[in-house]
This record gives structure tokens, C-alpha cells and sequence, in this order.
């Protein structure tokens, strides 16, 4: 049985259209985002449906980037001074698993950093999840990432009291996010897509939703990144990010996300963008044990006929990645600037910390650090 939020709505006007919905998690909210969206139209449409649920709330709008322990130490601390009982993310991946870090706080004991890979079983409050952007998925998983400050690390959190109550899932709300944005959180849904169709723990209910988001993605993300004006385009989006996220909540991710943690965490690339870095490599290095499923990848993209064999069909599947990465014009780790000196001074601590993420042990195939520190050599300089 798939894992899912209690509630999930996915149409335009969803925060207008479901009058009471908000009221039902609580009394007083701590609306967790950015300081852009914080200032934003999408800000006023929340506070709109607040005050017709008559909903009370703290907005908390110091999250800056990719979310750290410090700004959930200060969002813990927002909660509590004005005694909210549940928590709203509103934004991109940050703020949502911004807001499911802080209810994990708000109901165990000691500091973030204690609960990395470990399984989080205590109670918390309640979580709503409003994604404006398409692609962490971050409404339909009990996951959260947040940087450890003090080891450079990012930390997985997991645990089912994480999946947020309510999704409301609304591309209008995403119309006006900028192409780098577009790119970024739509090969960041095509990454959970992918790697959920090929790992280990892969499941037939999850076949079928990753099968639909890498359909979608392949056709609209192009379009999206074009022209963000595009209502379909943005639409059909905002379906694949959310199938994407439910695959990974049950399916797993694997080698490219326990690779991209590290570059985000060491060099403060956006998770989105760093996965996409790393994706074309490391699905050709994946493709002798992924043949069959990306052959059939291929087949329902329509990258090639039902008549080529599966071993070319997979191969223009992968590189038909590597084209959608071109068109969104995804940056090399070298032409981001990263310097390759101090890039190869920390591939060492890189593969450590990806192999010790767990996430490439659902891969296909067997990784070992070695293996990460060849892969990262690879892609520095070429997708």
C-alpha cells in the first residue's frame, strides 16, 4: 500500500476553493518560507484562506537557501514564542522541508543532529505542505533534508510522522517561478522519477506513477523552462513533481541523490541542480543494469519505435536525459565554479558521506566510495 499525505488536492484554485480545509489541522499556524514568497502574491492567497478559516498564524520566513539546523533552531523557537499547534510550508523543497523539520523538533527531545538516519517515531504536529514550485516533491514524502553547519553534511531525517497531513498542490501558484527555478525543480522531479523506477525497492503502484512523471516531465518540462507562461506545460508539471515525490516516498532514490547531497552541502549548489549535474553520468554508468527499464522509458517517451532493441533503446533514453539537460542549459560542476582543485581536495569526504547516506545501496548495482570518487571525476566536467 502506498505511503501518502492524509489529503492531497491537486487543482488551480485550491487554496480558494476548500474553504474550512485549513481550520481542520489547527488553531494557529507557523507559515515556514522564504523571504521572497514570504512578500509574494502567493503570501497573500495564503493569508486569504487563513482568515476565511479563521485560522491564526506566525509567519517564519528566514528560510535562505537550502534549509540548516540553524534556521530550525529559529523556526522551533518562532513556533513556540507564539504558540502555534501546527505547521504550513509554503514555497519550493527548502520551506516544505523546512516546515516538517521544525514539527520533528517540536515533538522529540534533543538537538537535529541527533536524529540523522534514524527513524522518527514520536508524535508531531501536523504538517501542511503547499509546493510553488514543480519538482522536490518534498509535499508527498516523509523525508527532510537539512545541512548539519557543523560537519558540512547534509542529514536525511525519515520517518512516517513526517508525511504532511494536507498537500495542496496548485500550479498557478508556480507561474511566475524563473527558468533557472523551472529547470532546477523539473530535473530534480525527473531524478526522483528515474531512480524510483530503478531501484531496488521499486514496486509495481510506483512503476506506474514514475512511468507518468518521466512521460510528463520529458514532454513539458522543455516547455515550461520556454515559456513559463505555458498553463499546461506548468499543470502537467506540477502532476509529474507530485507522482515523482509519492515514488520516492515509497521507492527510494539512489546513486545520483546520495551523490548530489555532499556538492550541496560543500559547495551550496541547489539540490535540483546538483542531482542534474550528476544524472546523465550516472545513468550511463547504470546502464548494463538498467537496460530493460530504460528501454521501455524510452519506448513510452517515444524516443524511439517499438521496433529498435533494448540495448539501443536504453541508450537513447539515456541521452535523451543528457538533452533535456542541455536545453534547461544545466551547468557542468566546472562551468558552475566550482574550482577543481578544492573539488578533488574533498571528493574523498564526498564519497564517504554518499555511500554512508544509504541511498546508493538501492542502486541496481553495488557502489563503493571508489566508485562515487570515479563518478565525481567524471561529471565535473561533462554531464
Amino acid at each position: 500500500m502506498l505511503k501518502t499525505p492524509d489529503k492531497i488536492i491537486c487543482e488551480a484554485g485550491a487554496l480558494e476553493n476548500n474553504c474550512g480545509l485549513l481550520r481542520q489541522h489547527g488553531r494557529k499556524a507557523l507559515v515556514v518560507t522564504g523571504p521572497h514568497v514570504g512578500k509574494s502574491e502567493m503570501m497573500r492567497r495564503l493569508e486569504a484562506a487563513l482568515a476565511r478559516d479563521k485560522v491564526e498564524y506566525e509567519v517564519f520566513d528566514r528560510i535562505c537557501g537550502e534549509p540548516t539546523d540553524v534556521m530550525i533552531d529559529a523556526g522551533v523557537a518562532a513556533y513556540r514564542n507564539a504558540g502555534c499547534d501546527f505547521c504550513i510550508g509554503l514555497g519550493g523543497g527548502s520551506p516544505l522541508d523546512s516546515a516538517k523539520a521544525v514539527a520533528a523538533m517540536i515533538g522529540n527531545p534533543g538537538k537535529i543532529a541527533d536524529y540523522m538516519g534514524k527513524e522518527i517515531n514520536r508524535p508531531v504536529p501536523p504538517v501542511v505542505a503547499i509546493p510553488t514550485t514543480a519538482g522536490t516533491g518534498s509535499e508527498a514524502t516523509r523525508f527532510t533534508i537539512i545541512t548539519d553547519t557543523e560537519h558540512g553534511i547534509k542529514m536525511l531525517l525519515k520517518g512516517d510522522v513526517l508525511l504532511p497531513r494536507l498537500a495542496i498542490v496548485d500550479y498557478t501558484l508556480g507561474m511566475n517561478a524563473p527558468g533557472s527555478v523551472t529547470a532546477a525543480t523539473g530535473l530534480d522531479a525527473l531524478t526522483h522519477a528515474v531512480e524510483s523506477y530503478i531501484s531496488v525497492k521499486t514496486m509495481p503502484e510506483t512503476d506506474a506513477l514514475a512511468e507518468a512523471a518521466v512521460c510528463r516531465i520529458m514532454r513539458y518540462l522543455p516547455v515550461a523552462y520556454r515559456n513559463g507562461n505555458d498553463e499546461e506545460a506548468r499543470r502537467e508539471m506540477a502532476r509529474a513533481a507530485l507522482d515523482a515525490g509519492v515514488c520516492i516516498n515509497n521507492s527510494s532514490v539512489t546513486v545520483v541523490h546520495g551523490m548530489s547531497r555532499p556538492i550541496g552541502a560543500l559547495f551550496h549548489v541547489p539540490h535540483g541542480l546538483s542531482n542534474a549535474m550528476l544524472l546523465p553520468t550516472c545513468m550511463t554508468d547504470l546502464l548494463p543494469c538498467a537496460t530493460v527499464r530504460f528501454a521501455r522509458l524510452a519506448r513510452l517517451t517515444g524516443v524511439v519505435d517499438g521496433g529498435c532493441g533494448d540495448d539501443d533503446a536504453a541508450r537513447a533514453f539515456v541521452a535523451s536525459i543528457a538533452d533535456v539537460c542541455r536545453v534547461c542549459e544545466v551547468p557542468t560542476l566546472e562551468q558552475y565554479g566550482i574550482k577543481e582543485e578544492e573539488f578533488v581536495s574533498l571528493i574523498d569526504k564526498m564519497a564517504a558521506d554518499a555511500i554512508a547516506s544509504g541511498s546508493p545501496g538501492n542502486a541496481p548495482k553495488a557502489y563503493c566510495a571508489d566508485d562515487c570518487k570515479w563518478l565525481y571525476l567524471k561529471a565535473y566536467k561533462q554531464h
